[in-house]
């Protein structure tokens, strides 16, 4: 795949045409997806119209006016739990357990990292996002300020979510960020958050949930991603993480947890009456070895999923197609049963559900008003042919090279295997490259 980057002309106006558009609409997570022949409108960073072409407002004055040749449009995938400045770790600490892999590989490299290490690391996790139809990321990481500059330098949208630890961060600069990076940029919004139970010392934990109930916000955070993380916290606290965290009053404005491979009923219960959000990442999951989440369970309970990469060091690519057949395929070896997790569902995890999960309830389905972040996906390759289902292909055949454009906010940052960007992709990698190259060798 060539790799080329091009500036092209600002287009306040896009039509659209010739689609085979999957609005997404529907609010029940369980129905087939709408399939509408016809055209989308875009006026700057809105759609303005979805339907037949007979019906829709004619100008002839586009900025641009693009033939889907019958392609799919739908909305952009969200990437709704990754650590992108981890890029500079890809395949650098691997076949390993968790927690060797985090405190022996890991933490000791992150320490090191500067701002423009962040920075570039990010800027390359965005160009893999692009190419895999992702649209959004929730991303937890350090130095945030950079990934910040990253992401609007990019044009590329970004939920940051706090990583508050007791080796990085506090409460204070915690909520000091969810002040500021919610109001700095369209792109830019920010969630309270944390590493992890494991990691974060009790009088943290109490003063991050107290800012949840100051300003009626959610909390997210890694949760029972292992048998030994959930085993030594109910040791320390008579509790599974999800318990522990809730009689905190943790979750009392909702929220979320990433992983949850390893949950009891209780923990479900809570989930469930608190609108938590489970984020699944079933490679990471598989790579570290930490389990199979029970998502068919949760979603028989009325718990509500999205997915998400995980980050590169864990991964090690951020590939939303292969996260979405492993979040059905998993499913159905572990019931065995093949009806388990229908892509149907899966399709809305990755797309709408990863945008609720967010608090990005305008970049989650295709209606006038909503954002105009969108991908047209390729059926003119022979893995997507015949087209009998287009959800099925999507998630049992669809990939990457399908990925034909990446809108985000009405500007098309990926077409036909070109980034539309301000800086050559040769430049990025190379960056990152002298990163690791640095910090290894010192």
């Amino acid at each position: 795949m060539t790799q080329e980057t091009f500036a092209t002309p600002e287009a306040h106006t896009i039509r659209i045409y010739n689609a085979l558009i999957l609005p997404l609409t529907e609010s029940d997570v369980t129905a087939k997806p709408l399939v509408i022949e016809g055209e989308l409108q875009i006026a700057d960073d809105r759609i303005t119209y979805v339907g037949n072409s007979a019906d829709a407002p004619v100008s002839t004055q586009w900025d641009r006016e693009i033939d889907a040749c019958g392609n799919v449009i739908m909305p952009g995938f969200k990437n709704a739990h990754t650590h992108s400045g981890m890029t500079f770790l890809r395949s650098y600490a691997d076949d390993l357990p968790l927690q060797q892999w985090l405190y022996d590989k890991v933490f000791p490299l992150e320490a090191a990292m500067t701002a423009e290490d962040v920075y570039w690391s990010s800027r390359l996790a965005i160009l893999e996002y692009l190419t895999s139809g992702i649209t959004a990321n929730f991303d937890m990481y350090q130095k945030t300020e950079s990934i910040v500059q990253a992401s609007i330098d990019s044009g590329f949208r970004t939920v940051l979510c706090g990583s508050v630890n007791n080796f990085v961060s506090s409460p204070a600069e915690l909520e000091q960020q969810y002040l500021r990076y919610n109001d700095t940029d369209p792109l830019i919004s920010f969630q309270l958050g944390f590493h992890a139970e494991y990691t974060t010392d009790e009088k943290l934990l109490r003063k991050i949930a107290a800012l949840s109930q100051r300003y009626s916000a959610p909390v997210y955070t890694h949760s029972s991603e292992t048998a030994s993380e959930v085993a030594d916290c109910i040791k320390r606290h008579g509790a599974t993480p999800t318990v522990y965290l809730n009689r905190l009053g943790m979750f009392e404005h909702g929220g979320g947890g990433f992983h949850c491979v390893h949950m009891t009923e209780e923990d479900l219960d809570i989930c469930l009456s608190g609108g938590l959000w489970v984020i699944t990442n079933p490679s990471s999951n598989l790579k570290l070895a930490s389990g199979i989440a029970p998502l068919t369970r949760m979603l028989r309970n009325g718990i509500r999923l999205a997915i998400g990469t995980d980050g590169p060091a864990s991964n090690n690519c951020l590939d939303m197609f292969r996260e979405m057949f492993l979040t059905t395929a998993l499913q159905k070896v572990q019931d065995q049963d093949a009806s388990a997790m229908d892509a149907d569902v899966v399709l809305r995890m990755a797309a709408s559900n990863g945008a609720q999960a967010m608090c990005l309830p305008d970049c989650d389905s295709l209606a006038p008003g909503k954002q105009a972040d969108l991908i047209m996906l390729d059926l003119h390759q022979p893995n997507m042919q015949p087209v009998n289902e287009i959800s099925k292909n999507i998630i049992y055949s669809g990939s990457k090279q399908n990925v034909k454009l990446t809108m985000v906010a009405g500007k098309i940052l990926y077409e036909n295997e070109k980034f539309h960007l301000d800086e050559d992709p040769e430049r990025i990698y190379a960056k990152v490259n002298e990163t690791i190259h640095r910090i290894t060798r010192s």
